[in-house]
């Protein structure tokens, strides 16, 4: 079965193997398949400091693997043409609210980072769960006919609210919940342990949409303290790059809650930031700040976006799911 999945990268777009990379025989192949890296690319972004790791080899033997396999990609300066064909890969997933997916562009973006913050019940959470669904729903009905992974670091993953939404939606409920792959977060090193797993179920699996609720609740519980801000932030800027690895490689759709904080300092206006500081500001791509509104209607508001226009919209959280 190692053989064939070996074999298999030669059908890649990237046109050769993880074999054809020169320093990379059929056993490292098999270990680097093993833990998720499946393709050149994957290789040529890792640090040599873990593939020496993934690999058990010297850091300077690693650190000539990701060279040639950079080469062989010919990694470095191209043409914004040849980056507007890559971008024709990526697709839009509908959040069920059509005010929402106008004010994201068409829906939550592949090879794109989104994050959504707020208070406790402003609907970051029944987004996830709206999207665990719509994913596995046909593109031309807004899904993307793939499954989704989802990491529950707050214990807040509920089926039977995932069944309820696919009700709605006239699907099979049990079907819906047989294509979720949940696994539950204890701390934040099991955290970045899943993630850094992910790789090769995002291929077996066929998964286009990897869920975290939330992004940073186990780092601001594990690290107490100015003096482990720094750690903390070192930690959770490296969980992010690999995020964004994955949604790189995998045309991957990424969805992350986060937490707030009240800022003391803000005496007058709307005192609530998010969790993560600078780190997580910087290495999201779209940023979207949730807060609650009369009933059961959620204004959304896009705090950052390489491509986006400022704006706003409303939408409802309802037992049917996320609507206008």
């Amino acid at each position: 079965m190692k053989e064939e999945k070996i074999k298999e990268e030669k059908t890649k777009e990237d046109k050769f193997s993880l074999e054809d990379i020169p320093g990379v025989g059929p056993k490292l192949a098999e270990k680097l398949i093993e833990v998720g890296l499946n393709d050149p690319m994957a290789i040529a972004t890792s640090s040599p400091g873990d593939l020496a790791s993934i690999l058990e080899i010297g850091r300077a033997t690693a650190s000539k693997i990701i060279d040639n396999a950079r080469e062989k990609l010919k990694m470095g300066f191209t043409s914004a043409d040849e980056i507007w064909k890559q971008r024709q890969k990526l697709n839009k997933l509908s959040t069920g609210s059509k005010a929402l997916d106008e004010l994201l562009g068409g829906g939550i973006e592949t090879q794109a980072i989104t994050e959504a913050y707020g208070q406790f019940g402003s609907g970051k959470t029944q987004l996830g769960f709206q999207l665990a669904v719509n994913v596995q729903l046909p593109k031309d009905k807004g899904g993307l006919n793939a499954n989704c992974l989802f990491i529950d670091s707050e214990n807040t993953f509920r089926p039977n609210r995932v069944i309820q939404l696919a009700e709605s939606l006239k699907l099979d409920p049990m079907k819906i919940l047989k294509n979720i792959f949940v696994a539950r977060a204890y701390n934040s090193d099991h955290q970045v342990l899943l993630i850094e797993k992910a790789g090769e179920m995002i291929e077996e699996k066929n998964v286009r949409l990897l869920i975290i609720d939330s992004l940073t609740s186990h780092f601001r519980s594990d690290y107490v303290g100015r003096g482990e801000l720094a750690p903390r932030q070192q930690k959770l800027n490296k969980h992010l790059h690999t995020l964004q690895k994955l949604a790189d490689t995998f045309n991957l759709a990424v969805y992350v809650t986060n937490q707030v904080q009240a800022n003391p300092a803000i005496l007058f206006g709307d005192p609530t930031s998010p969790a993560g500081g600078h780190i997580v500001a910087h290495q999201t791509t779209y940023r979207l700040y949730f807060r609650k509104s009369s009933g059961d209607k959620r204004i959304a508001k896009i705090m950052d976006s390489p491509d986006l226009p400022p704006g706003e919209c409303v939408f409802k959280v309802m037992p049917e799911g996320v609507r206008d």
